[in-house]
């Protein structure tokens, strides 16, 4: 017997905040959150960082040893399970609870330390900053004793955590899942690295807020972000037996890789994971009525994913309504799946698109049918996707349905 999957707990931790309303509300205003960092640096940077109080999680003595991605990890499943009202009673056998979590790169704070350290490393930085870090700390955090699970497929990381955690419902593995993830990668050394590779966005002084343009003609590449976000599953049986909200059905996920290249997208490899996401929901490409694209606003990338949606939409391509979050909370790589997807249920459940910022001309080899600021109201959609496209080659689709 198959389970229905149902979303019913959201929790995040973003640069727009702690709660997933103010948050979305936010991305409808267009407001963003990226500004310049680290003013030492040779090149500018700017990146989208989160006003994080710890001291509402842990104590003194619990920081000890935990990086800032797990302290993120551990605040927004927390607020997960409390907006999926399982905060003050849990009845869950908890060893049929489980944790599907992504991260792309770990602790990066105490790697960072540890490197700049002159010497003195803390006997600590292996635990702080190993990738299923956050995964260990969210299940002791909540008393988890079921599959406790790290998925590091860099930006595809949370969306595949996501969908790894619907299988286990929807196979009746676990009762219910805390899926999502965190990345906390706002270091100088990271920073530096991703300059190398020439893909952050270029800016002028005072510009950094709208250095981000999404399928735009003048894109020049994105801007990291840091923060957690994390989805309560649990099968709609359940969910209806405990009088759960349900902001969303999970219908379908596509997952695949493109087998080309490390760091170059594919439209083909893409155009079957959106495939095979529509096949398992039971939906065609006019069914589906919004899109949270991956749209990096690289050169390369969002023609690639343009080309990969008008692959399989085809004469349907202007039906489907399309923007990148990225341009305001930064790309959060192994949390964008999960920020992302959190975007995309409150968009179906409020039946209102985030819109495509900063983007005043579009790229003619990008000709999507873009979410503009004053037009989004979107009183029909019954169905949205987030997709995820990573280095490595691994792209992930989730596919939301009203309940």
């Amino acid at each position: 017997m198959k389970h229905e999957v149902c979303v019913t707990g959201l929790g995040v931790v973003a640069p727009h905040g702690d709660e997933p309303g103010a948050l979305f509300q936010a991305l409808l205003d267009g407001q963003s959150a990226i500004r310049p960092i680290f003013p030492e640096l040779p090149k500018p940077a700017a990146a989208a960082l989160v006003a994080f109080d710890e001291t509402r999680w842990f104590t003194k003595l619990q920081l000890a040893g935990v990086d800032r991605v797990s302290q993120l990890a551990v605040a927004a499943a927390d607020l997960a399970l409390r907006d999926a009202g399982l905060a003050a009673h849990n009845d869950a056998d908890p060893e049929r609870v489980g944790v599907y979590a992504g991260c792309g790169m770990g602790g990066a704070a105490a790697l960072e330390a540890a490197y700049r350290g002159n010497g003195r490393v803390s006997p600590l930085t292996i635990p702080a900053f190993m990738p299923n870090a956050p995964a260990a700390h969210v299940a002791m955090r909540q008393g988890v004793q079921g599959p406790v699970l790290t998925y590091s497929v860099a930006c595809a990381s949370s969306s595949v955590a996501i969908a790894e955690a619907a299988k286990a419902i929807e196979r009746g593995e676990v009762d219910m899942a805390i899926a999502g993830g965190s990345e906390a990668l706002i270091v100088p050394g990271v920073v530096l690295a991703w300059q190398a590779m020439q893909t952050l966005a270029s800016f002028q002084p005072g510009e950094a807020a709208g250095a981000v343009r999404p399928f735009a003609s003048d894109r020049s590449g994105f801007a990291l972000g840091e923060g957690a976000a994390f989805l309560v599953l649990e099968s709609a049986e359940r969910a209806r037996g405990r009088g759960a909200r349900s902001y969303a059905r999970l219908a379908g996920w596509g997952l695949g890789s493109d087998a080309t290249h490390l760091t170059k997208p594919d439209a083909p490899g893409q155009a079957r994971a959106l495939r095979q996401a529509l096949r398992q929901a039971g939906l065609a490409p006019r069914d589906v009525g919004y899109c949270n694209a991956h749209g990096t606003a690289t050169r390369i990338g969002d023609v690639v994913e343009r080309n990969a949606l008008a692959d399989v939409w085809g004469a349907d391509l202007d039906g489907l309504r399309v923007s990148s979050t990225k341009a305001l909370h930064g790309h959060m790589l192994g949390a964008a799946g999960a920020i992302e997807a959190l975007v995309t249920v409150l968009a179906l459940h409020r039946r209102q698109l985030p819109p495509n910022a900063n983007c005043s001309e579009v790229d003619p080899a990008c000709r999507l049918n873009l979410v503009t600021q004053p037009d989004t109201s979107a009183p029909n959609i019954e169905a949205a996707m987030s997709n995820s496209f990573a280095f490595g080659g691994t792209n992930s689709v989730l596919l939301f349905r009203r309940p």
